[in-house]
């Protein structure tokens, strides 16, 4: 007996009708109205859609910023209506509308920290991808053990063990693609321990996850106090992958220069994302993975090697999220610094959630907290008389809005985190 493919099945169910979502989209109309709007700054902004050495340049958009509130806050409005009336209407509100809508309040936001300045937009994606290519990885590594059934609280460490290994062995090697195939192989290993013991061994997952974390933060500030700083020319000097312009393309406006203007890194994950949902939604080795997560029972009486199949798509992530540790270092620092993941793995799992398990929503919320990380740079030097601490708070208040009011309902796999005893 086999599994055969079916369009939904074993699919996350969607988010149902709630009114959650359109009174935050409410609220938060209101607030854009009113505080970016009535009581907004009054001083010109300057949007800018394209750099000033792109080969196709646009015009740029000129307004005050008083009136970019009042006209965007509008827009929201009749936004918010229209996912009222889906509501009465008994029908779910698209999660697309509610990204549309969440672009609308950041240019709204944008033009606010601006006021008297400009908004360099193409910096600002350009950079926001850059790094949210770490999380992005982590993500996608989060989104394969979950989907099986493992919660993979040791992303974190994962990808602080890629960043260290790449870093090393790019700069001993003198090979920056050794580095990379090194960082993944180690992370793959270390998923390798949580796989052993959450699944063989039915060690609870979590604890697991949270003692890898500790060991490697642990094992990599020893290594680099004792070893890399004293040593950082022949240990940890490593470089950075050459920055690939894509003929033809690259001149697009707007997009050209983010998306096909990058390093390898960037390059792999846009490869990975599309294959990685290719393979979940449209091949039978993912619709087995997804049985394993839902009902791994029934799996196992259809044939499919339960304990097996948790055990390579942990692994597989793993490696997955040793190329986000890559970015860090080889992919953009050109170094590994002391605990350079910063919590991101952390982050990583809270996209998976945000994304509802899938690849291209999680991608699209991991752009959330790369955008959140070049934000508090720029808006320190356009207005730095805002708090920096206000500026670092509204994109994490916004994901757990947006956690709690737009995908509260969406519920993870059936059989995450709960070991599978074959009877």
């Amino acid at each position: 007996m086999s599994l055969e493919v079916k369009p939904g099945m074993f699919s996350i169910a969607e988010a149902k009708v709630s009114w959650k979502a359109p009174s935050l989209m409410a609220v938060f109309s209101v607030l854009v109205f009113v505080a970016f709007g009535i009581l907004g700054r009054r001083e010109p902004v300057e949007y800018t859609v394209t750099a000033d050495d792109a080969a196709i340049s646009l015009p740029s958009i000129t307004a005050l910023s008083s009136t970019v509130g009042i006209v965007l806050g509008i827009v929201m409005m009749l936004i918010s209506a229209l996912a009222f009336f889906r509501v009465i209407s008994k029908r779910p509100v698209p999660l697309w509308w509610s990204m549309v809508f969440g672009f609308i309040a950041v240019v709204a936001l944008l033009g606010w920290l601006a006021a008297g300045d400009r908004v360099p937009f193409a910096f600002l994606l350009a950079n926001a991808i850059v790094l949210a290519i770490p999380i992005i990885f982590g993500g996608m590594a989060g989104v394969m053990s979950e989907r099986v059934g493992v919660v993979n609280i040791a992303i974190e460490g994962q990808l602080l063990t890629g960043a260290f290994v790449a870093a090393v062995v790019g700069t001993l090697t003198g090979n920056l693609y050794a580095g990379l195939v090194a960082a993944m192989v180690a992370s793959a290993l270390v998923s390798t321990i949580l796989a052993v013991f959450a699944v063989r061994y039915l060690v609870d997952q979590i604890i697991v996850g949270v003692v890898l974390n500790v060991l490697i933060i642990g094992v990599t500030n020893f290594l680099y106090s004792q070893w890399l700083t004293q040593d950082s020319a022949g240990a940890n000097n490593p470089g950075t992958f050459p920055i690939v312009k894509i003929p033809f393309l690259s001149e697009i406006p707007i997009l050209g220069p983010v998306v096909f203007e990058n390093r390898l890194t960037v390059y792999l994950a846009f490869l990975c994302i599309p294959l990685l949902w290719f393979v979940l939604f449209r091949t039978r080795l993912g619709l087995r993975a997804r049985a394993v997560g839902e009902y791994p029972m029934a799996a196992d009486t259809m044939g499919v090697n339960v304990a097996r199949t948790r055990f390579w798509w942990v692994t597989t992530g793993g490696a997955l999220a040793g190329l986000g540790g890559a970015a860090f270092t080889i992919g953009n620092v050109g170094a590994f610094g002391q605990e350079m993941s910063n919590g991101q793995g952390f982050i990583a799992l809270a996209v998976v959630i945000l994304g509802r398990w899938h690849p291209f929503y999680m991608s699209a919320a991991a752009l959330l907290f790369g955008f959140s990380i070049i934000l508090r740079v720029w808006a320190n030097q356009v207005s730095p008389g805002i708090p920096t601490d206000f500026i670092i708070m509204v994109p994490y208040l916004v994901t757990i809005i947006a956690v709690v009011g737009f995908v509260g309902r969406v519920r993870p796999p059936a059989s995450v985190g709960k070991p599978y005893i074959k009877e």
